[in-house]
């Protein structure tokens, strides 16, 4: 296949990240960490292939990973691994229902993530 007719290539593996719902890089825009414009610039993997951000992750449709090392959620704060796991996994299912949503891409991101990204700057007192 020639290498326009392709999907992204993941940066760890080397394999086509092939559908929208294994890429890292689309679910880091759902969670309102990659803007728009930034989506055709930026390399991808397979969520599978970046422990650090699979580990968060906890659905029975998702086989658990393990991140070793010093960013396993093992060694932190457990009240921040059980807000990033939620959150992590709420994005995680948004990617899982994307390509039965029918809906632009501008509004692929998760409410909260579009709300704290979008947010206007507070004005200065005068």
């Amino acid at each position: 296949m020639a290498r326009c007719e392709q999907g992204y290539l993941c940066q760890i593996c080397g394999l086509e990240v092939a559908e929208i719902t294994e890429s890292d890089l689309y679910l880091r825009y759902v969670l309102g960490e990659t803007p728009p414009e930034q989506l055709h610039l930026l390399p991808d993997v397979h969520i599978r292939c970046n422990p650090s951000m699979a580990q968060y992750i906890v659905d029975a449709a998702f086989p658990p990973v393990v991140c070793d090392g010093p960013f396993a959620k093992t060694f932190l704060d457990a009240a921040y691994v059980a807000e990033e796991e939620a959150r992590v996994t709420r994005g995680w299912r948004r990617l899982q229902e994307l390509p039965t949503l029918g809906i632009p891409i501008i509004d692929y991101p998760l409410t909260t993530a579009r709300t704290d990204s979008e947010s206007e700057p507070e004005p200065r007192p005068d």
